[in-house]
C-alpha cells in the first residue's frame, strides 16, 4: 500500500533524530494540561456544571484530543499549502500520476502530535474507569467510533483551510478558529453554550457530533440516537474531499 510506504519513510526520517523527535512529543503531551488543569480547576469549584460532571468531561475531552492529534498528524500538508499555491509549486503536484489529496496528505507526517494523543487517552481511561465503563463492552467501541468521526472532522477542516487557497492563494488565519479553537470548544459539553453556538457546531460545523452527543447518548442524557453522531464527522470529511477537488479544477498557477 503506497500511503504505508509514505508512513515508514517519514517514521523513520523523524527517527534519526530521536532526541528531538521525544522533546517534541513530551513537549505536546505536556503542554496541554494547561486545558485538562483549567477544567479540573472549574469543576473542584463548582462540581457540577449543567447536570454535567468532571469523569463524564473527561470522557468529551479525550475523544477531542486524540482525534484532533490524529487529524493533525497527518494533515500538516494542508496547513501550509498556502505557500506551495503562492510559490507555483503545487503544478509540480498536478504532473504527477496521484490524487493531489493524497500527495499534499502524505507530504509532511508529524508523529511528535503523539504526545497530544497520548494525554488524551490518559485522561479519557481515567473518567472511563471513574464512571465503570468497561474497555470489554459495548462502550470501547462506541467510544472508537467517536474519536475517528471526531479525526475525519477536524482532517476535513484542515482539507478546507487548504482548499480555501485555491481561491485566496494565501492561508486565512481564522480558519484556526475552527481547529484549534473548535478543540478548545469541544472538549466542553456543547450544552453549556447558548443556542446560536450550538446549533452553528451541530450543523454548520458537527461538532458536537462527534464528542458530545455520542457520550451524552451513553450517559442517557439525550435520546439514543446520538449515538450515530459521529457518522457526521465522516460525512464531513467527504464534504470536504469534494470542495478540495472543486478548488483543483479552478487552480490557476502563481509561478513564474
Amino acid at each position: 500500500m503506497l500511503f504505508w510506504q509514505f508512513f515508514k519513510l517519514s517514521l523513520r526520517s523523524q527517527m534519526q533524530y530521536r532526541a528531538s523527535f521525544f522533546l517534541l512529543a513530551s513537549g505536546h503531551f505536556l503542554s496541554t494540561f494547561v486545558d485538562i488543569f483549567a477544567i479540573w480547576v472549574l469543576f473542584d469549584r463548582f462540581k457540577i456544571i449543567k447536570d454535567w460532571t468532571l469523569p463524564e468531561v473527561c470522557l468529551i475531552y479525550g475523544i477531542m484530543h486524540m482525534g484532533f492529534a490524529i487529524a493533525e498528524s497527518f494533515a500538516r500538508g494542508f496547513e501550509s499549502f498556502g505557500q506551495m499555491v503562492k510559490k507555483g509549486d503545487f503544478d509540480r503536484v498536478l504532473l504527477r500520476p496521484l490524487s493531489t489529496l493524497f500527495q499534499i496528505a502524505v507530504q509532511e507526517m508529524q508523529f511528535m502530535r503523539i504526545g497530544r494523543f497520548l494525554q488524551g487517552l490518559i485522561v479519557l481511561i481515567i473518567g472511563a474507569y471513574q464512571l465503570s465503563f468497561s474497555l470489554f463492552s459495548f462502550h470501547a467501541p462506541l467510544i472508537l467510533f467517536s474519536i475517528l468521526g471526531t479525526a475525519s472532522l477536524f482532517y476535513g477542516l484542515l482539507v478546507v483551510q487548504g482548499a480555501v487557497c485555491f481561491w485566496t492563494t494565501e492561508g486565512i488565519d481564522v480558519m484556526n478558529v475552527t481547529t484549534y479553537g473548535g478543540v478548545l470548544t469541544g472538549q466542553y459539553p456543547l450544552s453549556i453554550y447558548s443556542k446560536p453556538f450550538r446549533m452553528v457546531f451541530t450543523f454548520l460545523i458537527p461538532l458536537a457530533c462527534v464528542g458530545y452527543y455520542p457520550i451524552a447518548a451513553l450517559l442517557q442524557k439525550v435520546p439514543l440516537l446520538g449515538l450515530a453522531a459521529p457518522i457526521f464527522g465522516f460525512i464531513f470529511l467527504w464534504l470536504s474531499s469534494r470542495i478540495w477537488h472543486l478548488g483543483v479544477r479552478r487552480y490557476r498557477s502563481t509561478g513564474s
